[in-house]
């Protein structure tokens, strides 16, 4: 039996609710839902039969679905419209009347979002990841309307405000900063080390996120005014702040004011390569934008980088679990997906030596707590996506923008 074999039937049924935590059940990061994925995709792929799956939707659907304000991709309304997207198929009427009837409350979600985004802007406040991240925020949304609706004006509005992100601001404390730049730490506080906040990189509460969506929009033909000029704003910003070591080209994982006045990150070296924060996640978003404003040069530089970063043992070591969010799954699946769209050669070649490093790692740490984001239907589905090397028939990860 295979290490995702193992995993799969460790999650064959969903546990009891926890009526402490109602909310949990429609949390795709580490609830019923985000358990969904992975049997929807054995499903899809004819692994599996659909009962299984349909368990599992079920549990996540338990308590009242929640559409309030701050729901997002990866909790309440949306994650469940996410969830059953991933479960859909043309040729089949499999879920499609639940599917409409809850995207049309993702819809108004994602209306109210943008309107309550544009008036913090106009009063001149900082933005909190959860106004604009892949988490909680407009690019989780946007995520989800390109996936179902790409010809909204929902996702035309959710573009048009990612836009407003990538001009910088004057504002009245801190002087010029990028227009992202939050008014709290990496941890939704307020502590001495960040004073007035900083500007993250990353891809789960950084520019990137934003980067990507747009960036897979425009791929896709989708366009507002201002997009191709937002995408090299913020490539020109990357290229600003990207480091050279002696393992390959790197980036900071985010930015105090004392560090974005003095034009220089504190730490010396690589942090971990994830798709949340790291190398990886940047790059492939870097990679995705370069294609999209069809740029060759950067997309090269780009795909080296990444290949530098997944070829350093040093930065490898730093890998501590199997996980998406920052961990060897999460790598990997990134990684698949830039190689998908790769020229160089050599990243390609990488990642059959990462799905071994996913495969020994998973095998070594088989006790794996459930959920997607940061548990074992995530390492699974990954592990699936190196099994088959091939697309996930469900667009799983289009949660993680990497597709």
């Amino acid at each position: 039996m295979t290490i995702a074999e193992t995993i799969i039937q460790a999650l064959a049924s969903p546990t009891p609710p926890d009526p402490e935590q109602p909310w949990h059940r429609q949390s795709l990061s580490d609830g019923p839902a985000g358990t969904a994925l992975l049997h929807i995709e054995r499903a899809r792929t004819g692994h599996a039969a659909w009962p299984r799956a349909h368990t599992w939707i079920k549990a996540a659907t338990l308590t009242p679905v929640s559409a309030s304000d701050t729901s997002g991709l990866f909790q309440g309304a949306p994650a469940i419209a996410f969830v059953l997207s991933c479960a859909t198929s043309p040729d089949s009427a499999r879920y499609q009347q639940a599917l409409t009837a809850i995207g049309e409350h993702v819809t108004a979600l994602t209306h109210r979002r943008v309107d309550t985004a544009v008036r913090r802007a106009h009063s001149g406040k900082r933005p909190t990841f959860h106004e604009y991240d892949v988490f909680h925020g407009l690019t989780g949304l946007g995520a989800y309307l390109l996936r179902r609706h790409p010809g909204s004006s929902a996702l035309e509005r959710v573009l048009a405000y990612l836009i407003t992100l990538t001009v910088p601001v004057d504002d009245d404390r801190l002087g010029r900063v990028p227009g992202w730049w939050v008014g709290h730490d990496p941890s939704l506080t307020h502590t001495p080390g960040f004073p007035g906040g900083h500007a993250n990189l990353g891809m789960a509460h950084g520019i990137a996120g934003p980067l990507l969506l747009m960036a897979r929009a425009l791929r896709h033909g989708v366009a507002v005014d201002g997009q191709a000029e937002a995408l090299h704003a913020v490539l020109d910003w990357l290229d600003q702040w990207r480091q050279e070591g002696l393992a390959g080209p790197w980036w900071p994982e985010h930015l105090t004011l004392g560090e974005l006045r003095s034009g220089r990150p504190s730490r010396s070296r690589p942090g971990r390569p994830s798709w949340c924060y790291g190398t990886p996640g940047i790059a492939r978003a870097g990679q995705a934008a370069a294609i999209a404003v069809r740029d060759a040069k950067r997309q090269h530089q780009y795909e080296d980088a990444l290949v530098r970063c997944l070829t350093d043992p040093h930065q490898l070591a730093r890998l501590t679990d199997t996980s998406l969010c920052h961990g060897w799954a999460g790598v990997y699946q990134t990684a698949w997906r830039a190689a998908r769209d790769a020229t160089a050669a050599a990243l390609r070649a990488a990642v059959p030596r990462l799905a071994d490093h996913l495969n020994r790692h998973a095998t070594a740490t088989a006790e794996h707590p459930p959920g997607l984001l940061l548990g074992a239907a995530g390492t699974a589905l990954a592990l699936t996506t190196a099994a088959r090397d091939a697309a996930p028939a469900s667009g799983w990860d289009t949660c993680l923008l990497i597709d």
